[in-house]
């Protein structure tokens, strides 16, 4: 089985951060938009450069969904903590709206930390 596939926007500095934590603390491989295969390129959903996304051998997971996969494969303790927020009614909303929430302040974030804090 390949390591999951963090897909990112490399244009985004606080993006690249993201993924560059997310393959350092986590079992994933970091892969820009400029550097995806064809192959990559056609798993993803229509609009894949709006968000992140997870490719695993059988799903892609994108935005919110994505930002959980990783960082259940960054640490055990995340987990049950996802586990338990699954069951809650509506939970992947409000995980969505989160994640949207973020990604439209990223050049705020990017103020914070960014690629060249790497």
């Amino acid at each position: 089985m390949a390591k999951p596939r963090l897909v990112y926007d490399d244009d985004c500095g606080f993006c690249t951060w993201c993924a560059a934590v997310g393959a350092r603390y986590g079992d994933v491989e970091p892969v820009a938009f400029s550097a995806l295969s064809p192959d990559q390129r056609a798993r993803l959903p229509e609009n894949w450069r709006e968000s992140t996304h997870l490719l695993t051998d059988d799903a892609v997971y994108s935005a919110g969904a994505a930002v959980q996969g990783v960082l259940v494969r960054m640490s055990v303790l995340f987990v049950p903590v996802f586990w338990l927020l699954e069951k809650l009614p509506g939970y992947d909303r409000l995980r969505e709206w989160c994640y949207r929430w973020g990604a439209n302040r990223r050049a705020r974030w990017g103020k914070l930390v960014s690629r060249e804090s790497l």
